[in-house]
């Protein structure tokens, strides 16, 4: 007999998710905390072990999807996800895991290390997957710190072109842009400021996360990894680094330039999402009243 409660588990690059439900009552709790990665290992079990903490007393049945994987301390794909696997596997011990694989469903640890290709960055298909069963058609959006899931969904049908990331960002159903992590020097080669079009320096200086303080849009705790300055996350702390991303100063120009600068780059990243959805209804599977998700 399966554990009343499921922990859903995703392992990512720069955050660990997790949401424990339970079938009949729903939602119970859902959890987020900085998990950098790409620093080593022992970010992930800490993070882990955090959520650890927090959980109910009773047995449980463990859900899991990555993206984790493909950070630059691994190899490979494959090393990431044999890597994350046993890492998830050894602080579940006995508990039942699942591992999701896309249209294979979730694997046993042991069967896991024998399908990687299939678990990498699947969790797009696990949520879009979801989504299907519950509408007739919709186009779904899921817009996260540092990427943007675009899918059409018909009749219980996942219709996207694409599955592992090379294709899906050949067909634009995965934008490497999110309202967090993503720097300002990707959303657009020049902005308007002070009466001219200005270059931007292709340097970090900046992230979509100073954008959205400045235009009032990010929730405080949305924003949970380090500034590319080490620095304060308040709105000067934000307009100091989108300043430098021009070449000047905080002190340079008032507040108020300032955030018509960050609601023309906020702007420029809704361009890009929505030029990959018209991309998307250009396909003409979907219906014209067909709801976006």
């Amino acid at each position: 007999m399966w554990p009343e409660r499921i922990l859903g588990w995703d392992l990512g690059g720069a955050h660990l998710k997790a949401a424990l439900v339970c079938p009949q009552r729903g939602v119970e709790r859902v959890m987020q905390l900085p998990c950098p990665l790409w620093k080593g290992l022992g970010h992930l079990n800490q993070a882990i072990q955090r959520v650890c903490e927090t959980l109910p007393q009773g047995p449980l049945r463990h859900a899991v999807t990555m993206t984790g994987e493909c950070v630059d301390l691994f190899e490979n794909r494959e090393s990431g996800v044999r890597a994350l696997v046993e890492v998830i596997h050894n602080t579940v011990r006995c508990a039942p895991l699942g591992i999701y694989a896309g249209e294979r469903g979730f694997l046993t640890p042991r069967e896991a290390l024998r399908s990687t290709e299939s678990i990498a960055s699947a969790n797009w298909l696990a949520s879009a997957s979801w989504t299907a069963r519950a509408l007739d058609q919709g186009l779904f959006v899921d817009v996260g710190s540092t990427t943007t899931d675009l899918v059409p969904l018909d009749q219980g049908r996942v219709l996207a072109r694409g599955h592992s990331d090379f294709d899906r960002l050949r067909h634009a159903e995965l934008l490497y842009t999110g309202v967090v992590r993503t720097p300002v020097m990707a959303l657009t080669r020049r902005v308007p400021f002070a009466g001219h079009w200005v270059g931007l320096a292709a340097e970090h200086f900046a992230t979509t996360a100073d954008v959205y303080r400045l235009t009032d849009a990010l929730p405080s705790h949305a924003d949970l990894l380090p500034t590319p300055d080490q620095g304060g996350k308040n709105l000067e702390d934000s307009a100091r680094r989108l300043a430098r991303m021009l070449g000047r100063d905080l002190e340079s120009a008032s507040m108020g330039q300032w955030r018509r600068l960050a609601g023309y780059l906020a702007g420029c990243q809704l361009g890009q999402i929505e030029g990959a959805c018209a991309l998307q209804l250009s396909r003409h599977v979907l219906a014209e009243d067909a709801p976006l998700v």
